[in-house]
């Protein structure tokens, strides 16, 4: 692991690329079978941490891929859920939650939180971005938090956590902590960052395999040896997922560590929920991590946990229904999960707009029901004490914070 620390540019500058090399989006642009694989598994993760006063304390962590909230916090009292997904679904298997919604079973790692208090979520939440259903919009929008009057991303490129630390008292913005290249948008702005990596690991994800398959289907040539390398790498699976948990854990344990110290405010992001093909398998490795970064950041805070409050959000859910290949597409409406000592207490939060064809939004994905912003809102003036106004004007512009959501104790 290195412990290296360098500067991160200008907001307006590429991060420590060179000057002929494209950004992401520019790159992506002409290879639209590669976006969707790019944007939903980063070969790089940020972590950032922030100092600033008081005891209590935030982590973000971002799901990079759209993570489908219909699998992990499964509506098991829904009648019609059997029907839309067949196959990717073992309703049998979930942990039951309150009665109608039930936890992933590769989740059961998690089940102690819930029945301490420590673990609570929300359903059918999204950001205003809608039907496009891009990774990289969607994700620019979750980051950036802040919505013109027509619905439309705010085009000011720094991010609703760096807009926070400007107007807390205090506040100093320590460190921002980037594995590799990439950056976080949600931590771009005034807010002084450094980076911090530690080694790389380059397994093929699921949908790594899948975009091989879709590049050489067509070329006999280099199919043959696709083949045998994506047959190599499905023997190594086991080892890959280990690989990814270790990854997660030293992404955790070095947030843990800043925690316990000055700093008060941590992000990083957590990749692979892009999962249209085989959903049963694929979305295992991205399950194992976040499983990983919770528990390995309860257990490295210690007493602080009492005091944390994490929150994993995704751009947008996916389809209701399961599609051809086993998976699922990009949809709208999705989940949050809520971790720490400082939630109050264990609850899935939302209004829960049902799964009939009626009920669903352009008749194929989970209705929103709310505006995934308003619960990072409540937490920020829950945790820090910022105000209402604030959040509504400087950290989530378009935002109406709405009544108290009730989530920090």
């Amino acid at each position: 692991m290195s412990d290296a620390v360098t500067p991160t540019p200008a907001p307006d500058q590429p991060p420590n690329l060179p000057p002929e090399e494209p950004n992401r989006r520019r790159f992506l642009g002409g290879a639209l079978t590669l976006g969707c694989s790019a944007a939903a598994f980063p070969l790089v993760t940020p972590v950032t941490v922030a100092a600033a006063p008081g005891e209590n304390r935030l982590v973000v962590i971002i799901l990079r891929g759209a993570m489908d909230g219909l699998d992990v916090v499964r509506p098991r009292g829904e009648a019609a859920l059997a029907g839309l997904r067949p196959t990717i679904l073992q309703q049998a298997d979930a942990i039951d939650l309150d009665g109608f919604f039930g936890l992933h079973p590769r989740l059961d790692g998690l089940a102690p939180l819930w029945s301490r208090g420590e673990l609570a979520f929300a359903h059918a939440v999204a950001t205003p971005y809608r039907d496009k259903r891009s990774h990289f919009d969607g994700q620019d929008f979750l980051e950036n938090g802040g919505e013109e009057p027509d619905g439309s991303l705010t085009r000011a490129r720094d991010g609703w956590l760096n807009r926070m630390l400007t107007l807390v008292p205090g506040a100093e913005a320590e460190t921002a902590y980037a594995v590799g290249r990439e950056r976080m948008l949600l931590l771009d702005g005034e807010a002084a960052t450094q980076s911090w990596s530690p080694d790389a690991d380059l397994a093929l994800s699921p949908q790594g395999r899948h975009l091989l398959e879709v590049i050489y289907r067509g070329d006999p040539l280099f199919a043959a040896a696709a083949a045998t390398a994506l047959n190599l790498s499905e023997q190594m699976d086991a080892s890959a997922t280990l690989r990814s948990r270790r990854q997660a854990e030293a992404l955790a344990t070095f947030a843990a560590d800043r925690l316990s110290g000055d700093a008060r405010i941590a992000a990083f992001s957590i990749g692979g929920w892009d999962t249209h093909r085989r959903q049963d398998n694929a979305i295992v490795r991205a399950l194992e991590e976040l499983q990983t970064a919770l528990l390995t950041l309860r257990d490295g805070l210690g007493p602080h946990w009492s005091r944390t409050m994490v929150l994993a959000i995704t751009e947008f859910g996916r389809t209701v229904r399961e599609n051809g290949s086993a998976g699922t597409d990009h949809g709208t409406g999705g989940a949050l999960l809520m971790a720490g000592g400082a939630i109050a207490g264990a609850r899935v939060h939302g209004r829960w707009p049902g799964l009939a064809d009626g009920d669903l939004y352009n008749q194929r994905d989970l209705m929103p029901t709310d505006d995934v912003r308003r619960y990072a809102g409540w937490a920020l003036r829950g945790l820090f004490g910022l105000s209402g106004t604030d959040i509504e004007r400087t950290v989530f512009p378009g935002l109406d914070m709405g009544s108290d959501l009730g989530i920090v104790a």
